[in-house]
C-alpha cells in the first residue's frame, strides 16, 4: 500500500457514498474529510485548505460548478476533481472552464479514483530534480517548474494546477508536436479516448493568459490531425 499524508476533502451529500469513497481512500493511507452541505463548501474549502478536494457537481445549497469558481476566484489553487453523475460533454466542459482539473463520472470506481488523485497530487506537488531545465524563457513569457508560476511581462498569470501542467508540458517540449495521446498519458496517466475535449479546452483557456491570440495564435498552435505545437519565438520577437 501506498501511504500518503495527504489531506483530502469529499464534498457530497450522498452520505453512502461520501463514506464509502473516505474508507477506501483512509485504507490507501490518505487523510480524509467530509462536507456534505454546498452551502458550507466554499468556506470549508478555503478555511482548511485541503491537499485536493473531490467535488460532486450536483449539491444541496450550491452546487459543485459555482462552488469550483467561487474558491478558484479566491485564490484556491490545488487540485479540484470533479464527480459527475452526467455524462455530457458540456458539464464536463463547464467544470474544466471554472477551474477543475480533472473529473471522474459516476458510478465511481475506486481504483479508478484513487489513480486520478494520486496522478492529481503528484503533479501539485512535485518539483523536477533532474538536470533539466526547471525555468523556460520564451520572450516576456517565464515558466518556472520549480515554484509553478508562469508570468507574462513581468505579471504573474493566474493558471490552475491542471492549466500550469499543460503549459509546462508543452513549453518544455518547444518546436515538437504532442499528440492527444501523448498529452493524456503524460497529464492524467490514461489513453485518449478519441472524444475528451478537456485539452483542447485548457488551450483554449491558457491562450489568452499567455498573450496568445485565440484566433491567430503564434505560441500555441494547433496541428489538424495530430495535436499542439508549442513555437518558441525567434531572437527578432523575443
Amino acid at each position: 500500500m501506498e501511504t500518503d499524508s495527504s489531506n483530502i476533502l469529499i464534498v457530497e451529500d450522498d452520505h453512502k457514498l461520501a463514506g464509502l469513497i473516505a474508507e477506501f481512500l483512509q485504507v490507501q493511507g490518505l487523510s480524509v474529510s467530509i462536507e456534505a452541505d454546498g452551502a458550507l463548501a466554499v468556506q470549508r474549502i478555503l478555511d482548511s485548505q485541503p491537499d485536493l478536494v473531490v467535488l460532486d457537481l450536483m449539491l444541496p445549497g450550491e452546487d459543485g460548478l459555482s462552488i469550483c469558481r467561487r474558491v478558484r476566484d479566491a485564490g484556491f489553487s490545488r487540485p479540484i476533481l470533479m464527480l459527475t453523475a452526467r455524462s455530457e460533454d458540456d458539464d464536463h466542459i463547464s467544470g474544466l472552464e471554472l477551474g477543475a482539473d480533472d473529473y471522474v463520472n459516476k458510478p465511481v470506481r475506486p481504483q479508478v479514483l484513487l489513480a486520478r488523485i494520486r496522478a492529481l497530487l503528484r503533479r501539485s506537488g512535485e518539483s523536477d530534480s533532474s538536470a533539466a531545465p526547471s525555468r523556460l524563457e520564451f520572450g516576456e513569457l517565464v515558466v518556472d517548474n520549480d515554484r509553478r508560476e508562469a508570468w507574462l511581462c513581468g505579471e504573474l498569470i493566474e493558471l490552475t494546477g491542471a492549466e500550469f501542467d499543460l503549459l509546462w508540458l508543452l513549453a518544455s517540449h518547444a518546436g515538437r508536436i504532442l499528440s492527444r495521446e501523448e498529452i493524456f498519458i503524460a497529464l492524467r496517466g490514461i489513453e485518449y479516448d478519441g472524444q475528451d475535449r478537456s485539452i483542447d479546452v485548457r488551450i483554449s483557456r491558457i491562450r489568452p493568459k499567455i498573450g496568445d491570440d485565440p484566433d491567430m495564435p503564434r505560441l500555441i498552435k494547433t496541428v489538424r490531425s495530430k495535436g499542439y505545437l508549442f513555437v518558441a519565438p525567434g531572437p527578432d520577437q523575443a
